[in-house]
Parts: structure tokens; C-alpha cells; sequence
């Protein structure tokens, strides 16, 4: 049986905002909810069903993969979890049950409120380490567990206590309507225990501030912008909870030389009006710290460009693969003349054959038409 469009089963445009996305899962998660629809099989299928669709088209990258390749795009080597469903039901319902009705259920958010916070570095790098790639030391502030309590929080001789108002469970359950709902636990806020005698050297928290240093990779052909995930190196996870995640954002320093167009790059270079009028060669860097060589024709104009294949940035995980160097030529008009060179130009100006400036006579050509059509 073959799936059905992910925006059909919600509802919804294919242009919709994530908040529409949200809230048209919302409505069906709740028509098609098992506990409304007790033995109604189809209805436990539709449930599924919206609850799938939901998975994929709330996130940003899914969601992309899907428009372009659409259920595809989950199967066997296209990104899916080894199987043909793009995500394991069991677990990922239950996240987008936690995003949608999180003030309710308690349980798994509950659990996961203990993980530490995710953090954010900015590392700025030159274009010939991005070229090259490097390994880079960074030195990054955050909270680690507190070495005099073991990240307990609580006193040398004492230990965390049983929530009373829990019993130790971290949520508390209450009745709204039909629903048996449960809460995080206003007393320990969902960690199960209060601390009465709070170690001094980190107030209770269980954590301390403490800059580390990190060493990472940065690959060749990295661009601007581009996210660098390092697992667990973020904010330690309050009473033993999991670490969070410390990402690193790319950006990359101007050049005094080239620019950069996705793996290409571009540069200028000026050369005499001798040299552009008669051809010629000349040399240009490149940004492994090479030179290469431009042949210059005869009658080269301003603006030309020359591509040297091969010559641009790495591909990102592209398997040696690089782009190309385009260099336009910008041809220079002398300055501070003598009296004598002036007088030659003035001369080379005089005797020029009809035809030998091309640019400037077919431009001045259509002026003159335009003027005669406005006589």
C-alpha cells in the first residue's frame, strides 16, 4: 500500500508554515487519538499516520528532503534509519506528543529536562584554512560537573532526599476531563529529590563554570556558515543528566585577493592597455600558494574572463573534487603621461584603422541611430 502525500494527510499547502504544520497535527492527533477511538482500527492507522507525517514536515532538513524526493527520500540509503520508516514510531510519537501537549504529560519531558544545554561557538578562519582545512584548539566556557559534590549538588556528608510531594518520581498527576494528565513536580522540578544542605562550592547546582579546551577538525572546502556538531562537549546535564551538545559556526575571514563563490573563486588583475592591445601572458596566484599562468590574446577586452580549472576550493566531503578560478582582467589606463607619450597616443589615435576599436565605434553607431529616430 503506498503512502500518502505527508501534506494531504495533515491538511495542509504545501507552502505552510511550521505553526499551521503544528496545528493542523494538533487537531487530527486529537480526532484520531486511540484513547477516543477505543477498537477503531483505522482510526489508530490514521493516528500513525498524521503522527509520521508530522515527524517529517516539522523539521527543517526532513521536510526538504521530502519536497524533493518525497517518501524516497526515507527509504534504504536515502537517510532513513536502516529501514523504510524515517523515523522509529514508538519513540518519535512520543517527542511530538511531548511538543505538542508537554504541559500535560510530564513523563518523557520530564525525564529529559535534566540534559544540559546545548552551546553555540563562533570560529572564524582565513580562506586558505578553509582551503587547506586545520586542526584548531578552542577554549570554550561552560558548566561542568562540580568535583567537591560529584555533580550531586548536595553537601560533603549528606546526600539528595526523596521528593516528598513525588515520592521521588519527579511528576505529579492530576485529572482534566477524560484525561489522567501528569505534571513535572513543582517541588524538585521533575528530578525526584530536594537537597536540605546544598554543597557550598557550587550553591546546590550540582554545577560549576569551567572554560575547557577542545580540540576540532576542520575540514577542507568548509563555507561560511557551515555547522560543526561536537556530541556531549556542551553544558553538563543537572544530577547526572546527559551533557548537552556544542556546535561551532563557521565564518570566514575576506580575502585581500579573492573572492568566493561556492567552490569557485574569483580575483582581478590589471594589466597595460600594451598588453591587452598586443597579447601577452601573465601570472596569477593561486590559493594552495601556487601561480598559474593566463595567455593573454591580442585585442583583449576589459572584463574578460579566464577559467583555470581545478584551481578553486575543495568540494566539501566531495571525494577530491574542486571548483574553478576565474580571473577577469581589468585593463589600466596609464597615468601621469609625458609630454612625448601623449603626443604619440594622440597620433596612434589619429591613424587608427576604421574597425580597430570595436566596442566603441559599434556603441557611438547606435547613438547616432537613436538620435536621427528622436529628430
Amino acid at each position: 500500500m503506498s503512502k500518502r502525500d505527508y501534506y494531504e494527510v495533515l491538511g495542509v499547502e504545501r507552502t505552510a508554515s511550521v505553526e499551521v504544520i503544528k496545528s493542523a497535527y494538533r487537531k487530527a492527533a486529537k480526532e484520531h487519538h486511540p484513547d477516543r477511538n477505543h477498537g477503531d482500527t483505522e482510526a489508530e492507522v490514521r493516528f500513525k499516520e498524521c503522527s509520521e507525517a508530522y515527524e517529517v514536515l516539522k523539521d527543517d532538513q526532513k521536510r526538504a528532503a521530502y519536497d524533493r524526493f518525497g517518501h524516497a527520500a526515507f527509504e534504504q540509503g536515502m537517510g532513513g534509519r536502516g529501514g523504510g520508516n524515517p523515523f522509529d514510531f514508538a519513540s518519535s510519537f512520543t517527542d511530538i506528543f511531548d511538543d505538542l501537549f508537554g504541559d500535560f504529560t510530564g513523563g518523557r519531558k520530564a525525564r529529559r529536562q535534566n540534559r544540559g544545554q546545548d552551546l553555540r561557538f563562533n570560529l572564524e578562519i582565513s580562506l586558505e584554512e578553509a582551503f587547506k582545512g586545520r586542526a584548531a584548539e578552542i577554549k570554550v566556557p561552560s558548566a561542568v560537573a562540580c568535583e567537591v559534590c560529584g555533580g550531586t549538588g548536595a553537601e560533603a556528608g549528606h546526600k539528595p532526599e526523596q521528593c516528598p510531594t513525588c515520592s521521588g518520581i519527579g511528576k505529579v498527576r492530576a485529572s482534566q476531563g477524560f484525561f489522567t494528565v501528569e505534571r513535572t513536580c513543582p517541588q524538585c522540578r521533575g528530578t525526584g529529590r530536594i537537597i536540605k544542605h546544598p554543597c557550598k562550592t557550587c550553591q546546590g547546582a550540582g554545577l560549576v563554570q569551567k572554560e575547557r579546551t577542545l580540540a576540532v577538525d576542520i575540514p577542507q572546502g568548509v563555507e561560511e556558515g557551515t555547522r560543526i556538531r561536537l556530541s556531549g562537549e556542551g553544558q553538563a546535564g543537572l544530577n547526572g543528566g546527559a551533557p548537552g551538545d556544542l556546535y561551532i559556526f563557521i565564518s570566514v575571514a575576506p580575502h585581500q585577493i579573492f573572492q568566493r563563490d561556492g567552490h569557485d573563486l574569483y580575483c582581478r588583475a590589471p594589466v597595460s592597455f600594451v598588453t591587452a592591445s598586443l597579447g601577452g601572458t601573465i601570472e596569477v596566484p593561486t590559493l594552495d600558494g601556487g601561480r598559474a599562468k593566463v595567455v593573454i590574446p591580442e585585442g583583449t577586452q576589459t572584463s574578460k574572463q579566464f577559467r583555470l580549472r581545478g584551481k578553486g576550493m575543495p568540494v566539501l566531503r566531495g571525494g577530491g573534487m574542486t571548483g574553478d578560478l576565474y580571473v577577469e582582467l581589468l585593463t589600466e589606463t596609464p597615468v601621469k603621461l609625458t609630454k612625448k607619450q601623449k603626443e604619440l597616443l594622440k597620433q596612434f589615435e589619429a591613424e587608427a584603422a576604421p574597425g580597430s576599436q570595436p566596442e566603441s565605434e559599434g556603441f557611438f553607431a547606435k547613438v547616432k541611430e537613436f538620435w536621427k529616430g528622436e529628430a
